[in-house]
Parts: C-alpha cells; sequence; structure tokens
C-alpha cells in the first residue's frame, strides 16, 4: 500500500465529507483516509494509482492537486 498527499480545497465540515463519500464508493481499494481540514490536505493509502485517486477527488468539485508520496 502506498500512501498519497492530496491538496484539496475544502472550507467546511462539508467538504470534508464529501470526500469521504467519494474515497468511500472505493470501497476496499481504500486502506485508510486522513483528513485535515486546517492545512486542506488529504492522505490516502492505497494500492490505486495517484491518478486514479485525484480522478475520485475531482468528482467532489473541490479543486484538488496530487502532492506527493507520503513517507
Amino acid at each position: 500500500m502506498t500512501v498519497h498527499e492530496f491538496k484539496v480545497e475544502m472550507t467546511c465540515g462539508g467538504c470534508a465529507s464529501a470526500v469521504e463519500r467519494v474515497l468511500g464508493k472505493l470501497g476496499d481499494k481504500v486502506e485508510k483516509v486522513n483528513i485535515n481540514l486546517e492545512e486542506r490536505t488529504v492522505t490516502v493509502t492505497s494500492n490505486l494509482s495517484s491518478d486514479e485517486l485525484l480522478e475520485q477527488l475531482r468528482k467532489t468539485g473541490k479543486s484538488s492537486s496530487y502532492i506527493g508520496v507520503k513517507k
């Protein structure tokens, strides 16, 4: 499993919930999601590629970008 970090323009708890919801639709393809609303970052532990995860995050309608692999 790889831990990917993304920047997502989240301004409230509703935004964070939207992120959880779209990533939750990936089911067991995602092991863990950690959302930091203050820093507007999302870390995702998954075997999926960063492109696949970014495509899913963009379904929230929020501006999203890939930061990189988190060590």
